[in-house]
């Protein structure tokens, strides 16, 4: 009896019951898959109606919308644990495996791995495309490379982001609106703060995006003067931070 109970309160055990579960939700499926295909859409988007600007990139314009892919894969890791409080589910994961952090773990490392991997495929070929459908010659092409590996690394920390979210709030509105808040509240906000408007809005994980995908948008004014792979950084480590407090929260509180 010990050895099976050790057995299924091991981490690939809580891993593997976890893509499981993703699978089997239909929410999380689609809304993944919304991620997946959204940047791509904005690159054909840019491309067929010509709205690119002069000054703007071809990295950066055919990532026009993966600021939305990024707010969608927040909510993907918003909706990986709040289905299962919505649902009741997650007492009877807790009671196949009673390590709350393993289980936590195991859904960060899920969201992590699979927005990553979401994030930098969808967004490769969204480059892709755009670069074989804009005029050749006319804009400057921008540096895709390492730039993508850190455009899906703003997807792995989103998705993370939602996670942790979701844990606290547990509810899936309240989670998903909180999240969507702080991706987008420190740039619609930033202006009121006067000569600090560049610190505020610099330290969203949309700034650390729009750095990466090098539009002509992300100016020091708007996103704040630090460079686009310690923006990354600095958000990676309050999400991560945050994930520390809802691990804490999450061992306390019944499920």
């Amino acid at each position: 009896m010990t050895t099976l109970t050790h057995a299924r309160a091991g981490y690939p055990q809580a891993l593997a019951y976890e893509w499981i579960k993703f699978r089997s939700v239909r929410s999380t499926v689609w809304t993944a898959l919304a991620t997946a295909l959204a940047p791509v859409a904005g690159a054909v988007f840019v491309a067929a109606t010509g709205s690119l600007q002069a000054d703007d990139t071809v990295l950066g314009g055919s990532l026009t919308l993966a600021v939305v892919a990024q707010m969608l894969a927040a909510v993907v890791g918003a909706l990986l644990v709040t289905g299962e409080y919505g649902s009741g589910t997650l007492r009877t994961t807790f009671t196949a495996n009673p390590r709350r952090a393993t289980v936590l773990g195991a859904k960060a490392t899920l969201i992590a791995s699979l927005m990553y991997a979401v994030g930098l495929l969808s967004c490769t070929v969204a480059f892709l495309l755009g670069d074989a459908l804009l005029p050749s010659g006319k804009y400057t092409q921008g540096e895709p490379f390492p730039a993508l590996f850190g455009i899906a690394g703003c997807f792995a920390v989103a998705g993370l982001l939602g996670l942790a979210v979701g844990t606290l709030v547990r509810h899936s509105a309240g989670a998903v609106t909180t999240v969507i808040g702080l991706l987008l509240l420190p740039s619609l906000f930033g202006p009121l703060f006067g000569d600090a408007r560049r610190w505020v809005a610099g330290v969203s994980p949309t700034a650390a995006l729009e750095k990466l995908t090098q539009t002509s948008d992300a100016t020091a004014d708007t996103v704040g003067s630090l460079g686009s792979w310690p923006s990354l950084w600095l958000v990676a480590g309050y999400t991560a931070v945050l994930l520390l407090a809802a691990t804490a929260v999450l061992r306390r509180r019944d499920a």
